[in-house]
C-alpha cells in the first residue's frame, strides 16, 4: 500500500479499509483520523447499549435526550422542535440543551455529524459504494445545491409548529438508529436502509448534505465554534481534499485562484470558516503537503 506522499488518496484510488491507516514520510503507520472517529462513535453507542442492558449508568438514553454521569444532554434540534410544537420548554430540557451548546461551541458544531452520529458510519460506506458505481459508469454522480438543507430545516420546524407533533422524528434515521442500538430492533430500520440505498444509487451522502436538520442546526453552532481546520500555504492545490470531503464547499480556500490575493496581503494561514465543516479529518488524512490540520481558536487564552 502506497502512502499519500506517493499517490493521491482520492476515493477512487483507495480501498475503504486502507483509509483507516496513515503512513508518514518515514514509513511509520498510525491510525487515521477516520479510524479514531469510528472508535469514538462505536464507543459512544456501546455506552448507550450497556447503560440500558446492564445499567452501568454512564451514558443513558439516546441521541435525542440522554444523561452523561447524571448531566442532562438534549439535542438542540429536538429542543427547537419541542418548543415549536408545544410552546413550552421544561427546565431539564433547557439545562441539557445549554450544556450541549457549550460543548459544541468548543469542539465544533458539526463534529456531531462525524464524531457522534451512528448513521455517519453507514453513510461513509455508502459513499464508497456510490463512488465505485460512478467509476464503473453504472450510475451518474448527482449533486444539488447544498443550501436546500435550509429549506428542509424550515419545513420540519414548521410542521412541528402547525401540527403540534415532532414530525421529523418519523423520518429521523439518526434517532431510529440510536434507539435501535440502545433498545433493539424496530421495523423503522427499513427506512434507514431506504435512505442508505438512495445514497448508494442516487446521490452521495444525500441525507447528511441535503436533508438532515440536526446537522444543519449544529452547522449554525459551528459558525462561531472554537475548533477548526486550518489551511497553510504548503498547499499545492491538488484538490484531493475536495474529492474526499462531502461538504467540499467548505474547502474553497484550497483553490489556487486565491493565491494572488494571499500574496498581496501576506496571508500564510486561513481557517475553514464555514459551519458546514464536520471536522471529520478526511482532508487532513489525505493531504500530502500537510497543509491542513486542526486548530483551536482560543488557544492563545489557555
Amino acid at each position: 500500500m502506497s502512502s499519500k506522499y506517493e499517490e493521491r488518496k482520492t476515493i477512487a484510488k483507495t480501498s475503504f479499509f486502507s483509509t483507516f491507516v496513515n503512513e508518514s514520510k518515514d514509513g511509520k503507520k498510525t491510525l487515521s483520523i477516520r479510524a479514531i472517529r469510528w472508535i469514538v462513535i462505536i464507543s459512544i453507542h456501546l455506552l448507550f447499549f450497556l447503560s440500558f442492558k446492564v445499567d452501568i449508568q454512564i451514558l443513558e438514553g439516546t441521541l435525542n435526550g440522554s444523561r452523561f454521569l447524571g448531566f442532562h444532554l438534549i439535542d438542540v434540534f429536538t429542543t427547537l422542535e419541542m418548543f415549536a410544537a408545544t410552546y413550552h420548554m421544561p427546565i431539564n430540557m433547557i439545562i441539557g440543551t445549554v450544556t450541549i451548546l457549550m460543548v459544541y461551541l468548543l469542539i465544533g458544531g458539526r463534529t456531531y455529524c462525524s464524531w457522534v452520529c451512528p448513521y455517519g458510519l453507514l453513510s461513509e460506506i455508502g459513499e464508497k459504494l456510490h463512488n465505485t458505481l460512478v467509476q464503473k459508469k453504472i450510475i451518474k454522480d448527482r449533486t444539488f445545491d447544498y443550501r436546500i438543507k435550509y429549506i428542509f430545516w424550515g419545513i420540519f420546524l414548521t410542521l412541528a409548529f402547525t401540527s403540534g407533533y415532532l414530525v421529523f422524528e418519523l423520518f429521523n434515521i439518526v434517532g431510529i438508529l440510536s434507539r435501535f442500538i440502545a433498545y433493539g430492533w424496530s421495523i423503522s430500520l427499513v427506512w434507514v436502509l431506504t435512505v442508505f440505498l438512495i445514497e448508494v444509487f442516487f446521490a452521495r451522502r444525500a441525507w447528511c448534505k441535503y436533508i438532515c436538520p440536526i446537522g444543519t442546526t449544529y452547522g449554525f453552532v459551528g459558525i462561531i465554534s472554537a475548533s477548526r481546520v486550518e489551511w497553510n500555504d504548503n498547499c499545492d492545490h491538488c484538490m484531493v481534499c475536495h474529492d474526499v470531503c462531502f461538504e467540499n464547499q467548505v474547502l474553497e480556500i484550497t483553490k489556487a485562484k486565491y493565491d494572488q490575493q494571499r500574496e498581496e496581503f501576506g496571508i500564510k494561514k486561513e481557517i475553514v470558516a464555514s459551519g458546514d465543516c464536520t471536522l471529520c479529518g478526511r482532508c487532513i488524512d489525505v493531504c500530502h503537503a500537510d497543509a491542513l490540520h486542526y486548530t483551536f481558536r482560543l488557544k492563545s487564552l489557555l
